[in-house]
């Protein structure tokens, strides 16, 4: 099955969607949005990493800054942050370029690595892309870190693909029936940009009435 470009999710979602699936929702079904310090955070970074005058030319570097990217298979497109063709000896062929090329993805994020796994599966969505787009292979990319200041390498893993597709499939089947998830609160709520709107703490059964007299009461203590 292949989507049309009318029914393509964002690549970015695939952060959303791991850490809440109600959040993604939230975001993408909804439309809803509220902005933090992290993701302001985030956004700066990434306007000073897409620069189109932030140039970086090596002799067996070609290096692409803002790369759009899409798959018909996966039903997706965004942006890729950077990506590098480096010069080896069982490439693709790039137009105006003489030689053979690799790709490698560069995914650019704010803080440090994190323990689950939603930058690599994110990566692993461009990866995919890429593969499509160049009809090659990707076996490895890598995400920088803005606290640690230094690449982690991520092997493009059977592991991470399968989940990356099983996970678009189910977005996809969310966002055609345009269906947003119940809440399941976790410690986690407390980070979200969106828990204002998802007030988190009604659950299923607590009314707006209770939940805002238990708030009053937390104020006061």
């Amino acid at each position: 099955m292949e989507y049309s470009e009318d029914d393509y999710l964002m690549i970015s979602g695939i952060q959303h969607f791991k850490f809440c699936r109600r959040q993604w929702a939230l975001i993408h079904v909804e439309q809803q949005w509220d902005e933090n310090m992290h993701t302001v955070i985030g956004e700066l970074m990434h306007k000073k990493v897409h620069d189109p005058a932030l140039k970086e030319k090596r002799k067996d570097v070609i290096i692409a800054r803002a790369l759009p990217v899409s798959s018909r298979e996966l039903g997706i497109s965004g942006e890729c942050d950077l990506v590098e063709f480096h010069k080896c000896e069982d490439g693709i062929r790039l137009h105006g370029h003489r030689g053979l090329w690799s790709v490698y993805p560069v995914e650019y994020k704010k803080g440090k690595p994190k323990v689950s796994d939603e930058d690599k599966l994110q990566l692993a969505a461009q990866a995919l892309c890429l593969e499509e787009m160049f009809s090659t292979t990707v076996p490895e990319g890598a995400i920088f870190y803005g606290e640690t200041r230094r690449r982690e390498l991520v092997g493009i893993t059977e592991e991470l693909r399968s989940e990356v597709k099983q996970m678009f499939r189910e977005m996809h089947e969310y966002y055609e029936k345009k269906y947003t998830p119940k809440v399941k609160y976790s410690k986690a709520c407390n980070s979200c940009s969106l828990k204002e709107i998802c007030l988190p703490k009604i659950g299923k059964t607590v009314s707006v009435k209770t939940y805002m007299e238990q708030m009053l009461k937390e104020g006061e203590s």
